[in-house]
């Protein structure tokens, strides 16, 4: 993702069950899980029923069924195709996976001053043209915040800031500068959603749907939301749903695409929902990339 982990420490909680642990950001609990001493975390990816003895369990990153099952069982689980998992790398790999998911809650102001330190060694110009004359520390914090909420990484941070200080003489707006940047950063998010063919498999929202979420959009401090009745909500959302259903049965993991208008507020209005849902504006797809067209969000009434 291109951010820096501080340093994470390990606490021992006796009030906490033996085999039990907890990940806190900030004091705030965000997740926990369990692993057993002496056993091995075992998985089928083809399905979730297994032939192996042991405690039914779910692996805690990715919510899989999977059973603890003790040295007895591994030598039958490993001649039977099973992914075995031991339990430090369980543990790691679920710290893993809320650290990228929770990125943008790590990245404060000190770790942003920390990666423009490491960008001015190489290429001073351009954070000596946008800070402090153009953005604060604080305003580049905000746009490299909306990136990592939609997983995009901001390991390209030069291209980041040659964007920044390219757009800031005009609009001092964190939110549409994030969309200026995304566009920059376009071959980087396309690319981590292309299927195996090297195409992009999208769903569209209905045209009509679109202008009533552009003539509804209401700023906050939060950034743009479309105050849309709760029926087309709930029409929008019931759409999304059969869409995804279907497109998993096609072993699809398709994107919206939405026009750059209202891309930000319509991933606003369904992040609850389908926080895992990328959100891509027809601006940030490579001319290179061919669109395969999955379904179309539409209500009732479209």
């Amino acid at each position: 993702m291109g951010i820096i982990v501080q340093p994470i420490r390990i606490r021992d909680n006796l009030q906490l069950p033996a085999d039990r642990y907890v990940i806190k950001i900030r004091g705030n609990e965000i997740a926990s899980g369990e692993i057993l001493h002496n056993h091995y975390l075992v998985m089928d990816p083809g399905s979730d029923k297994m032939d192996i003895k042991g405690k039914p369990t779910v692996e805690p990153a990715f919510g899989l069924p999977a059973v603890w099952a003790d040295e007895s069982q591994k030598e039958k689980a490993e001649m039977l195709g099973y992914t075995i998992v031991d339990p430090t790398t369980v543990m790691v790999t679920h710290m893993n996976e809320v650290i990228r998911k929770h990125s943008h809650e790590l990245m404060g102001r000190q770790e942003v001053k920390s990666l423009l330190d490491m960008v001015k060694e190489k290429h001073g110009a351009v954070v000596e043209e946008l800070i402090p004359d153009l953005l604060s520390v604080g305003e580049v914090q905000k746009v490299l915040q909306n990136l990592l909420r939609e997983q995009v990484p901001i390991r390209d941070l030069v291209s980041i800031l040659e964007t920044l200080a390219d757009y800031a003489v005009t609009t001092k707006d964190t939110e549409i500068l994030t969309e200026y940047v995304r566009h920059r950063l376009g071959r980087t998010i396309v690319k981590r959603h292309l299927n195996e063919k090297g195409f992009l498999d999208v769903i569209t929202i209905h045209p009509e749907i679109e202008q009533e979420i552009y003539e509804n959009i209401q700023k906050s401090f939060q950034g743009s939301f479309p105050a849309i009745s709760p029926d087309l909500n709930t029409s929008v959302l019931e759409s999304l749903d059969c869409l995804q259903q279907e497109g998993a049965l096609k072993s699809m993991k398709p994107v919206v695409l939405a026009s750059p208008r209202i891309r930000s507020p319509f991933k606003r209005l369904i992040e609850m929902t389908f926080p895992d849902l990328a959100v891509i504006s027809l601006n940030e797809i490579p001319n290179s990339v061919e669109i395969e067209g999955v379904g179309m969000v539409r209500t009732n009434d479209h």
